[in-house]
């Protein structure tokens, strides 16, 4: 089972900025080669932190206003959230390892 949320403009405001857990927010398009290959990645870190962190993501294409909001340039981009605010992105691509400290860095 995935704890990855698809985010829309409908439930953001709710699935994100609402959250009571830190957010983890991946941005990325079907069309991304990068993406495909950072999903399993981000699924597996999400299975492994569902208890402490949420994780969610938005097709660019599908809700370009979240991400021109958010100032994403490229894809795949992630973000972390912390009561409603940003603290932290990256650009790119991530191994897994990469995307675990940024969260405990961050988190």
């Amino acid at each position: 089972m995935s704890h990855n949320v698809d985010v829309t403009n409908a439930n953001f405001e709710q699935e994100v900025l609402k959250s009571d857990k830190p957010v983890l927010l991946k941005f990325w398009a079907p069309w991304c080669g990068p993406c495909k290959m950072m999903a399993p990645v981000v699924d597996e870190v999400a299975s492994e932190k569902g208890d402490d962190i949420k994780v969610v993501s938005v097709n660019v294409d599908d809700a370009p206003e979240i991400a021109s909001e958010h100032g994403v340039r490229g894809v795949p981009t992630v973000m972390l959230f912390k009561s409603g605010a940003k603290v932290a992105s990256l650009v790119g691509a991530q191994s897994k390892s990469q995307l675990t400290q940024f969260i405990e860095q961050n988190g």
